[in-house]
């Protein structure tokens, strides 16, 4: 069972928002405080798991070459992992690796006993074919929900897994108590890992872990070629970016009181920034994630939970 950490306020957050009224400073959706709350309870089922199967949790990374971006998220995993009683596997190979030798590494560990989940960092260096590498991962392992047969169960609303990042978003809605149920819902932006899945999951009838509250949304998926995007984008009571522009949604852009999700992270001069333009955001939204301290935190923290996920379904195969 998922917990929150939060005590509820006497008038529920999605009671202030998405009125007539433009709240004087947004409500700060801090993912650090959700990400705790979840990784203690992740903990305790794990060590419940653990003491009844004999079997611990074990993620495998893949890390190639030496992108200092990619160097900090897999050793922020591994120690995410040590914090909730799982182990790690951390496999670095150089970037001039083969295709085919990067190839045999996954098949190992698919049929490695001792590791539960899969996590071939991305990205890798161009002379690699990722979906070759993402496609060779057994689905019982794929932690990051990138394999086609996940994505497909995903669609259908019976998932193995749910990916990281979009999992992590609506986890902070349910900690913050801002329904998706009912409303409408604007996503900047198609990707793979963020886009597409987190607009499959809203407009499911429940979410697996979530409830109905936090499914049966309109969705409308926004990206480079719409047309009139600040139209659209206004109407919007949830407006989640992840367009990977720096500041790229300003304050008339929001309807106001809306929910702003911010999950871009882009390195500039000024240091660390999102796809939003924070700041002048603060005196339109309802409320708004940081950036860092957002949606980011929530993504190591569902892969622990797949991971779990994961270990769970191979010792029940077994």
């Amino acid at each position: 069972m998922w917990v929150s950490a939060c005590k509820m306020n006497p008038v529920p957050l999605h009671a202030r928002f998405l009125t007539n009224e433009v709240p004087v400073t947004a409500t700060i959706l801090d993912g650090k405080t959700v990400s705790a709350a979840l990784q203690d309870d992740i903990a305790k089922r794990v060590d419940a798991f653990t003491a009844k199967s004999g079997v611990t949790p074990c993620l495998a990374a893949v890390l190639v070459g030496e992108d200092p971006a990619s160097q900090v998220y897999v050793r922020n995993k591994e120690r995410a992992c040590q914090k909730v009683g799982m182990t790690s596997q951390l496999f670095r190979r150089p970037d001039d690796i083969s295709q085919a030798d990067l190839l045999q590494l996954v098949e190992q560990l698919n049929h490695d006993d001792n590791v539960s989940g899969i996590l071939v960092q991305l990205p890798l260096p161009k002379h690699l074919d990722a979906s070759q590498v993402l496609d060779a991962i057994d689905p019982r392992k794929d932690v990051d929900c990138f394999h086609p047969s996940n994505v497909g169960l995903l669609s259908q609303g019976r998932p193995n897994f749910l990916p990281c990042t979009p999992h992590g978003v609506v986890q902070i809605l349910k900690h913050f108590n801002l329904p998706t149920a009912g409303k409408n819902v604007v996503i900047l932006g198609r990707s793979d890992i963020v886009g597409k899945p987190l607009a499959l999951m809203l407009m499911q009838r429940t979410s697996e872990t979530c409830g109905a509250d936090y499914a049966n949304a309109t969705v409308t998926v926004a990206h480079s070629r719409t047309p009139n995007l600040k139209e659209l984008t206004q109407q919007a009571d949830i407006l989640v970016a992840a367009i990977g522009v720096a500041k790229f949604v300003t304050a008339d852009m929001v309807k106001p009181g809306a929910v702003v999700v911010d999950v871009g992270i882009n390195r500039t001069d000024d240091g660390l920034c999102g796809d939003v333009d924070y700041d002048a955001l603060l005196e339109v939204a309802g409320a708004v994630t940081p950036v860092p301290g957002g949606v980011g935190r929530l993504t190591v923290t569902m892969l622990l939970e797949n991971t779990l996920k994961a270990a769970m379904i191979q010792t029940s195969e077994s």
